[in-house]
């Protein structure tokens, strides 16, 4: 994650009319791009489309609205990236996944490809012990099952906060809510999951 302070260097540089400043506030994110359309490609794009190419997109387009974005300034920079690049995400599933019916308009996180819900559970609830194969995947298993039985906003928290590596600020950017809201959602998601997998979690985790 890129230290606040050196993003709004780049901000007012770039404000200033530093051609460098705003391609290097493009490229600084780029990791942290690529990142989330992992997270959120569903699979059936993923075997077509590389998510280095929806990033490059993405940033393009924002190096076109940039110059807007600076006039502006609607949201935190990367919030207002990423919405770029999760834009084009679902434009992908629309031309590709045309057969779904439901709206992917908004984040919804019970759709999550398994490689990312099951990277979610391990993080949520790591294995205790080097048990069998059978065992952990029994365990991934429960939470999937006890993180499909949360609320969508309640799950979309986990999923910034774990798997995208949001900061809170930058959670609460992205859903448009306050900061506080995004604390209380995650600890509420974190005791209903604990609730349901007393066993499954450490003592401390998450």
């Amino acid at each position: 994650m890129e230290p606040e302070s050196a993003v709004e260097g780049l901000i007012e540089r770039a404000r200033r009319g530093d051609g460098a400043a705003g391609q290097e506030l493009l490229a600084r994110h780029r990791a942290r791009l690529r990142q989330m359309v992992a997270v959120r490609l569903d699979r059936r794009i993923a075997a077509r489309v590389d998510p280095s190419d929806v990033v490059q997109e993405a940033l393009a387009d924002a190096a076109r609205k940039l110059p807007e974005y600076l006039r502006r300034t609607p949201l935190p920079f990367y919030p207002w990236l990423r919405r770029i690049a999760w834009e084009r995400v679902v434009k992908l599933y629309h031309r590709h996944v045309r057969a779904e019916k439901r709206s992917v308009t908004r984040e919804e996180t019970g759709g999550l490809p398994d490689e990312s819900a099951l990277e979610l559970a391990h993080r949520l609830a790591p294995p205790t012990s080097p048990s069998s194969q059978l065992a952990r995947q029994e365990q991934h298993a429960r939470v999937r099952a006890a993180l499909a039985g949360l609320a969508e906003r309640d799950r979309e928290v986990l999923v910034l906060r774990y798997l995208e590596q949001l900061s809170t600020a930058e959670t609460a950017a992205v859903l448009g809510i306050t900061a506080g809201a995004v604390k209380v959602r995650h600890l509420r998601a974190l005791h209903r999951l604990r609730a349901a997998l007393a066993d499954d979690f450490e003592e401390g985790r998450p």
